[in-house]
């Protein structure tokens, strides 16, 4: 990513140090990114569009309805619906070391245009499967779909190539459907109602959830468990949450790593990746950039300065 914001730092006016805004513009969307050079408390910002913010360098303190207040972190995202307010704080903001976001703001049409298709596709075990970005705020952690598609979006946003609108439109459709698919799972995760207890997809997310830094959890275990064959199970898991298994479990490591890291100041990496449920630190550090965009100490300095 930092390849992409000098490009965009080489072509950018800079007229404030408080959330300093470069926009640019596609069919269907916008990218605006942010900048804050110095010390800031108590921003409010609001837009008339459905967006996804994405944090790229430094830390926010978030204050939006709904959600408790929350430190934004370099690979974290927020889904804000249209007209929802956010009050944000920079702790870290330096001259030399700037606070940087972005927004990418989506036509609701298009929105509505890509639901509708998800939703004659998705397989989720229940009838309930009228998937919708709705009205409330939501925070993602560790999605690593949702941040190889920003990294992509900021590149072909910020360099004019003749495909640009084309390639922006199939970026746009794919990561609506990575959130509605996020929706999807975080239903099946926060399931407090037991609405999905009695399906065999349910039982073995709990199950995961149970023994998460279990270091012996196995695709076959889980097909076991969930006593579906190796190869159904994958692919019932896949369609069901969006990502395979193994991938699955290794995002909730990752998002444990990083809430030791945060906690924690006196750990070494190694001891990080133990904790967190992984056999050694070379398989972690892979999954963690894999995943984060940045290996774990470049994510402990980013949160660190």
């Amino acid at each position: 990513m930092n390849h992409l914001l000098r490009h965009h730092k080489s072509h950018r006016k800079l007229t404030t140090l408080v959330e300093n805004r470069t926009t640019y513009n596609a069919d269907y969307a916008e990218l605006n990114i942010y900048e804050t050079h110095e010390y800031a408390e108590k921003v409010s910002l609001t837009f008339n569009f459905p967006v996804i913010a994405s944090m790229l360098t430094g830390k926010k303190i978030m204050h939006i309805d709904g959600l408790p207040s929350f430190d934004f972190f370099p690979g974290e995202s927020v889904v804000m619906p249209t007209n929802k307010e956010m009050i944000i704080d920079f702790p870290l903001a330096k001259a030399n070391d700037p606070t940087q976001c972005l927004a990418l703001g989506i036509d609701s049409d298009k929105i509505d245009e890509v639901v509708e298709k998800f939703n004659h596709h998705v397989t989720i075990e229940s009838e309930n499967n009228n998937w919708k970005l709705d009205d409330s705020a939501s925070h993602l952690i560790n999605n690593v779909d949702v941040n190889h598609l920003v990294e992509r979006l900021v590149h072909t946003f910020t360099n004019t190539t003749s495909s640009k609108d084309v390639l922006l439109d199939l970026m746009i459709q794919e990561l609506i459907v990575r959130l509605l698919q996020t929706k999807a799972k975080a239903f099946l995760l926060n399931d407090t109602d037991g609405i999905f207890n009695d399906t065999r997809i349910g039982f073995v997310i709990k199950y995961i959830k149970q023994n998460l830094t279990n270091k012996d959890i196995t695709v076959d275990l889980l097909a076991e468990k969930a006593c579906m064959s190796a190869s159904h199970f994958h692919k019932k898991f896949k369609n069901t949450l969006g990502v395979s298994p193994i991938d699955y479990i290794n995002s909730e490591k990752i998002k444990f790593s990083k809430k030791l890291i945060k906690e924690t100041k006196d750990l070494r990496m190694s001891e990080i990746a133990f904790k967190s449920g992984f056999n050694n630190t070379s398989y972690f550090n892979r999954q963690f950039k894999k995943m984060e965009l940045m290996t774990p100490q470049q994510f402990k300095n980013s949160i660190s300065k």
